[in-house]
Order: C-alpha cells, then sequence, then structure tokens
C-alpha cells in the first residue's frame, strides 16, 4: 500500500484497533513488488525524479507548491460519475444521469495502467461513480491484478452472493492483493441513509455480509461528518457493523470535503480557506497523498481524486506531462493538510 513518509503532525488519531488503514482484525495483504530498488519501486525516469520543496523565499500570501516524487498510486475513475445513487455529499456529484466524466472502456484503463507501470506505480485505486457499474470490471480486475495490487471504492450496494463469490475467486487466483473499501457516512441507518437514501443502508450491509461470507475483509470507510470523538464514532460503528452480522470489517476515517454536492448542501464557507500563511519551514513535502499520486478519467490526468471538477485539478493528458508540482490553492488541500488525511487504504 502507499505509505506517507510521516504520520500527521495534528488532526485524526487512530486507536490500537482502527485503520488509517488496512489494520484490524485482518492486516491487508502487503503488495508485491517485483523488481526494482530495496523498497519495490522500479526505478524513476528523470521525469519523476523528486522535485525539491518550497524554499524559505516563497513570499508572503503565496500558496505552498506540492512538488511530485513520484508515481506511487495511480487512481482510475473508470465508471466516471455514473452511480446508482445521488448522495448528498458526494464530491463529484455522482449519479444515475451524471456523465460529466464518461465511462473508461477496458482498454482505456489497460492504456493508462501501462502508462503507469512504465513510471513506476505501485498501485492503483478503482473508483467512479460507481465502479459496479461497469460491465467490464471483473476482467478490468483481472487485467490489473496482473500487474499490481488493486482496491475497488464501492457504495456497496451492488454486491449480490454471486458476485462476491467471483471477486473472492479472482482475488485467491492473483498474484497481487485486492481490496474492497465500503462507503458509510454515519454510524447508524438513519444517518447513513440521509445522504445516500432510504434503504441504502440496508442495501450497503447486505453487499458486506457477502463479501465476508465470500472470504474478504472489506475495508469500511466511515465518513466523519459531525464533531463526534472518534473513538466514539469507531465504537458506534462497530457495534452498528455487528447487530447487522458484519463481524471482520476494518473502518478508515475520511473528513467531509467541500466539494461537489456538499458544496451545495451545506452552503458556501463562511471565509476562504488558504495554506498561503503556512511557515515554509513547517512545509512536509511527504505530508500530502497528491507528491506520489495521480488521478486519471475520461477526460485527462488530475492530480487527485478529490479535485477532477475543480479548476485547475485537471494537469495535463498524460501522466508525464503531469509529474510536476501542483499548487495547493484549493479548499480541500486545507482539509487535507489539517487533518493528514490520505484518500489510499492506510
Amino acid at each position: 500500500m502507499t505509505r506517507q513518509s510521516r504520520a500527521p503532525a495534528i488532526g485524526v488519531r487512530f486507536g490500537p484497533d482502527l485503520t488509517n488503514a488496512g489494520v484490524g482484525p485482518e492486516q491487508a495483504s502487503p503488495p508485491d513488488h517485483g523488481a526494482g530498488d530495496p523498497a519495490g519501486r522500479p526505478s524513476a525516469p528523470d521525469a519523476f525524479r523528486p522535485v525539491p520543496a518550497p524554499g524559505a523565499d516563497r513570499p508572503a500570501g503565496v500558496v505552498p507548491e506540492q512538488p511530485f516524487l513520484g508515481l506511487d498510486a495511480l487512481w482510475i475513475q473508470v465508471a466516471g460519475t455514473l452511480c446508482n445513487l445521488a448522495c448528498t455529499h458526494c464530491f463529484v456529484t455522482a449519479g444515475p444521469r451524471e456523465a460529466r466524466h464518461a465511462m473508461m472502456p477496458r482498454a482505456e484503463v489497460a492504456r493508462r495502467v501501462a502508462e503507469a507501470l512504465g513510471l513506476g506505480v505501485r498501485e492503483f485505486y478503482l473508483t467512479g461513480g460507481e465502479p459496479f457499474l461497469h460491465p467490464e470490471l471483473e476482467a478490468i480486475l483481472e487485467d490489473t491484478l496482473r500487474h499490481a495490487p488493486v482496491t475497488v471504492l464501492t457504495n456497496g450496494t451492488l454486491l449480490p452472493a454471486t458476485r462476491a463469490a467471483r471477486l473472492a475467486a479472482l482475488a485467491r487466483a492473483a498474484r497481487h492483493s485486492l481490496e474492497l473499501r465500503v462507503s458509510l457516512d454515519a454510524a447508524d441507518e438513519p444517518g447513513h441513509d440521509a445522504f445516500r437514501g432510504p434503504g441504502a443502508w440496508a442495501r450497503t450491509m447486505r453487499g458486506l455480509r457477502a463479501l465476508e461470507a465470500a472470504g474478504l475483509a472489506p475495508i469500511v470507510t466511515l465518513t466523519r461528518s459531525d464533531d463526534t470523538p472518534e473513538p466514539e464514532l469507531a465504537a458506534r460503528a462497530r457495534a452498528a457493523l455487528r447487530a447487522a452480522d458484519v463481524q471482520g470489517s476494518r473502518l478508515k476515517f475520511l473528513p467531509m470535503f467541500a466539494l461537489g454536492r456538499e458544496r451545495t448542501r451545506t452552503g458556501p464557507a463562511p471565509a476562504p480557506r488558504s495554506l498561503a500563511a503556512l511557515p515554509p519551514e513547517a512545509f512536509d513535502p511527504g505530508r500530502l497523498q497528491c507528491g506520489r499520486a495521480r488521478a486519471v478519467t475520461s477526460r485527462g490526468v488530475f492530480v487527485c481524486p478529490l479535485l477532477v471538477d475543480e479548476p485547475g485539478g485537471r494537469m495535463a493528458d498524460s501522466l508525464a506531462d503531469a509529474a510536476r508540482p501542483f499548487a495547493l490553492a484549493h479548499d480541500a488541500c486545507v482539509t487535507c493538510w489539517a487533518t493528514g488525511m490520505t484518500c489510499a487504504n492506510e
């Protein structure tokens, strides 16, 4: 899995049985990287050599630039913005009739995977929208698992026992690890369904039970939608999962982001937030995932999966051309920096 170079200095803290990420009743499988440097990463081409961090001469009022340190993870928006739900807080405004980013055909995904492998990528994340709406998703998984670990991010509502069994068979046959990440937006049914619609919790619980029955150990990503202390939220979530006969799932926490429908739901921020006041000496170039990741959709290469609809989020047509610093000028950048969060499985 992708690793942050240092633990966050501020923000989220995790107890011994929680994950930010991949720990819990069952540890995530370590990736098999193959030949390369001692960490398993192939030698990076010149374009991906680390860029020096901003120095102390950054002018006052200018936001820091995140240097690009290499391609550890590639996020692939395989389903575009198509989703069977229309969650009120969705940061990419996905839904049944949303087509701003198109579904990516299997051949296009394979081309992006090959491009990333040539640049030393270590793992892939498949997202949307809802990836399980993609008619070729299982074939895409089989293709991609030949090369690196893969995580699928899903709302968990499209996981009948038959599909869970096929996914388990794929995982058993693959050289690399397959992870399933299932999203919850509250530690109870009313709270979750308030974001995702009536019946969403029940369908997601059925999906989680199907995955566990097939021998898979999904990661449950729990959105922090209020100020409930994390240990309390974790205890409530585990109790709710046990009550739904979901026993072995791991937990990961994510903050809310003022993007997409969430920005509409909550209204504009009371005041713009910026990292311009961050002292240059406090800037840690290894803190944020955008130092070692990029995202691709049908519309090109983006700095991260959060900013695929934000001005300036699109960086290039090719991954090599996106191997450059990025100005941390978005409100989401402030959230990531303040919480130390990562979209990855840790």
